[in-house]
């Protein structure tokens, strides 16, 4: 197999993203071996990578109903007088003085943003609406230092919706590629249906570190809000109150702005599960829809020449009642010519049936990759399955599909695995005792590792001897 350059959309992803993170430079590695793996397999161009499956920005959601209050807090917030807007619009940094506003199609062509190829979805939703992506999506540049390194999606008050469907449909996926979505209050003052819709996404949205209630605490108090929101089935997230907000020196500006840091984070354990995620479609959906399409492909096929061999025994039965067929069949000489002629002419029938069936599949392959919106080329694998043996031999597992390459699959998965245990282990230490030493003691001693860890020292080579020197005397 020939060796794959790395994609320019890895290095892209790589120079922007992962500099100054080692967990996301060796998740980079690792979609690279993913990449080779089904470029291998034949579903994956040359300059196409994996790991555009997800955005890789940290990502915040901005939701507010019609009092002002969400415009109110991004204008003191991001330190810029905003425009008032009537469209889905995220908000980039940008060190230029002036804001810039760029079309949809700035997001729909980019992989690098949350919107990727989002005026497919838009127009499978509504025909045509696709084409006008722009009059429902924007994108504006400022030049404001809390924007740097995330972005900030700002959802437009409903009450300025104009297409309720196309505007649920944005709502709804920036909340799912959002690693903090804000939410302010005043919206479950709104009765719209799409203010009724937003409440059951969210219900869907539900995590622990995404959801964030801002409320006017000068009005009411958190818990009033909970209850409130606990009726309607929202029972996760954090409450914050906005008076305090503008004062950058306050316990919940300070709260808000830790939690904002930490999108990156979460961002960063979005993209190990996009890694581990695509590591389980190969199996799960690529070889999975060309397994169907192979068995679809040899029914079918299988199906006509039986219809043909079926006319043909028909006839030789009518020959039968006619002539006497079956004598002239039983002839030693005459029969086994019979009978290779048969074979010389449904051989070639076989396998021309074989390929006109093959062309239908291959047309719905195509269709099916599109809806999915699937980079892997499944058609492509399925193709490199058209030959004269698997045509005429009962085989399933597509070409390149063996133990090697499940054993290969495997391997990636555990590194994917591991990099979620490596980003774990930021956060995580159990104690400060050598691990090798607890490994080599059997469960008897546990207690006195236990005891000698309450304070923890540096685990020199002298301390560890003296350590396992005690526990043996014991």
């Amino acid at each position: 197999m020939s060796e794959k350059t790395a994609s320019k959309h890895l290095i892209n992803l790589q120079s922007t993203f992962a500099i100054d993170n080692p967990v996301l430079q060796n998740a980079i590695q690792v979609f690279q071996e993913l990449d080779q793996f089904e470029y291998d397999l034949g579903v994956l161009g040359n300059d196409e990578t994996t790991a555009i499956q997800t955005s890789w920005w940290p990502t915040v959601s901005v939701i507010g109903g019609n009092s002002g209050a969400k415009e109110t807090f991004l204008t003191h917030y991001l330190n810029v007088e905003l425009l008032p807007i009537h469209k889905t619009t995220v908000l980039l940094h940008n060190p230029q003085a002036n804001q810039t506003i760029l079309p949809a199609t700035a997001l729909d062509v980019d992989y690098r943003y949350p919107f990727y190829r989002i005026s497919q979805k838009v127009e499978k939703l509504q025909k045509g609406e696709g084409e006008r992506i722009n009059a429902h999506l924007e994108l504006k540049t400022l030049n404001s230092p809390r924007l740097q390194g995330k972005l900030i999606i700002d959802i437009p008050n409903f009450i300025h919706a104009t297409n309720f469907d196309v505007t649920n449909l944005l709502t709804t996926y920036s909340m799912e590629q959002s690693d903090v979505v804000l939410v302010f209050c005043d919206l479950f003052n709104t009765t719209s249906d799409l203010a009724k819709a937003l409440i059951v996404t969210l219900v869907q949205q539900q995590e622990s570190n995404k959801l964030i209630y801002l409320f006017d605490d000068t009005t009411s108090n958190a818990a009033a809000w909970q209850k409130k929101l606990a009726d309607l089935g929202l029972t996760i997230g954090q409450f914050i109150g906005t008076s305090q907000l503008g004062n950058q020196t306050s316990a919940d500006f300070i709260l808000l702005e830790q939690r904002l840091a930490n999108a990156g984070l979460q961002r960063s354990y979005r993209v190990l599960h996009s890694l581990e995620k695509s590591i389980r479609d190969v199996e799960n959906v690529v070889i999975h829809e060309t397994k169907q399409a192979i068995f679809i492909w040899k029914e079918r096929a299988t199906f006509c020449t039986l219809i043909i061999l079926g006319f043909i025994s028909m006839l030789a039965v009518i020959l039968e009642v006619e002539m006497g067929f079956l004598e002239l069949l039983l002839d030693p000489i005459i029969g086994s010519a019979i009978l290779l002629t048969t074979i010389s002419f449904m051989i070639p029938m076989h396998v021309l049936i074989s390929k006109m069936q093959a062309r239908s599949v291959i047309r719905s392959l195509n269709n099916r990759q599109k809806s999915r919106h699937l980079v892997e080329n499944i058609a492509a694998l399925f193709e490199k399955n058209i030959t004269f043996s698997r045509m005429m031999l009962p085989i399933s597992d597509p070409v390149g599909w063996n133990k090697k390459s499940k054993a290969q699959l495997a391997a990636l998965l555990d590194k994917a695995k591991n990099l979620v245990q490596s980003l774990n282990d930021n956060f995580s230490i159990y104690n400060s005792v050598a691990p090798q030493i607890v490994n080599k003691i059997t469960p008897t001693f546990a207690p006195e590792i236990v005891q000698t860890s309450v304070a923890p020292q540096p685990a020199t080579p002298q301390r560890q001897s003296a350590l396992m020197q005690k526990i043996l005397k014991k």
